[in-house]
């Protein structure tokens, strides 16, 4: 048997391929893929030689010999992190995503990923798809919404909390959702007053544009900033809103330096809390929370096809994905 994939090229062209079925050891099982969400991080990508995707969804098809939970038909999803060793201190204490020896999308297991037929990974890192939740629903949850959330998790956020989002895209809109249905006061920036009525709907009780803006004015002050942009913010312009001793989670992509306001860092007591995807447990969590409360991304549907794939990361590098593609291959 062989899996089809899709991968990155040297040019960042999507090629088409096809991978042996290794067979199973340990406690490896088979995943069917039904449905994968599309993340920018895949376009960062996009010119390796890899299987591309990190948000997948699908069943179990086969199951190795050590598996000990899982069986054949149960709905599984998998996200950014496939393995860690799990022995270090990290591990042992549950953050196990900062193990030195993990294995991330993009640096291991290159020939496997979930813009494909099938894929192969461990039962330890596989999450079971609440029933509550459709496949279309939880791809985008594995490693969007797991990473909004593990931000609120690692922040502390408590229902009493007023919590600041910046941007509503991928991230943003998930980050509304889960703000909200916590019972916290959710406030929301963006450029313009284009997504408001979206961002209301989400669950923001306020909306402030920041284009042109010298100055923002918000009801209370907040207790949390959650910062889901492509790019850092202007920090001075946000600093008058923060509560002392607020918690600062920035999300963006950047490799450039972090620089930040010194002498409010120290003064108001303020933190900046660096985060990536949440640990399995809060992984876990976050999936029952987002069942349970009805959290659920805005998709655009495309075919797990060579053409689908091309179309949904050009729609992501113009900026107008509303606001996660998901591949399926029921949709052709």
């Amino acid at each position: 048997m062989s899996l089809k994939v899709y991968k990155g090229s040297s040019d960042g062209a999507i090629v088409e391929s096809s991978t042996p079925k290794p067979s199973l050891k340990g406690d490896q099982v088979l995943i069917k893929v039904s449905h994968s969400g599309v993340c920018f991080t895949d376009v960062h990508y996009k010119s390796a030689d890899m299987v591309l995707g990190h948000e997948g969804v699908g069943h179990i098809e086969e199951v190795g010999p050590e598996v000990q939970e899982l069986k054949k038909g149960d709905r599984v999803g998998w996200g950014y992190e496939h393995d860690c060793c799990g022995r270090c201190n990290h591990c042992l204490t549950g953050w196990e995503t900062f193990c030195p020896d993990r294995k991330m999308y993009g640096a291991a297991d290159l020939d496997q990923g979930s813009f494909a037929s099938h894929a192969v990974w461990r039962e330890a890192f596989v999450f079971k798809i609440p029933d509550g939740l459709e496949n279309e629903a939880a791809a985008p949850l594995m490693c969007g919404g797991s990473t909004v959330f593990s931000a609120m998790h690692v922040a502390g956020v408590k229902p009493t909390d007023r919590v600041g989002i910046i941007g509503i895209g991928g991230l943003g809109h998930l980050a509304i959702q889960f703000a909200n249905k916590m019972g916290c006061h959710v406030v929301v920036f963006s450029g313009t007053d284009s997504k408001k009525d979206e961002a209301t709907k989400l669950g923001a009780h306020e909306f402030h544009a920041t284009k042109d803006a010298k100055e923002l004015k918000v009801s209370h002050k907040l207790d949390h900033l959650i910062i889901t942009t492509s790019s850092l913010p202007d920090w001075e312009l946000y600093l008058s809103v923060l509560d002392s001793r607020a918690t600062i989670s920035p999300l963006t992509v950047s490799d450039k330096p972090f620089t930040f306001p010194y002498m409010d860092l120290v003064t108001r007591g303020l933190r900046v809390q660096g985060g990536i995807v949440a640990s399995r447990q809060v992984h876990r969590q976050m999936l029952e929370f987002a069942a349970f409360h009805g959290v659920k991304p805005m998709v655009v549907r495309y075919p797990m096809s060579k053409e689908g794939i091309q179309d949904a990361i050009k729609t992501l590098e113009e900026g107008k994905m509303r606001y996660r593609g998901v591949l399926s291959t029921e949709y052709q």
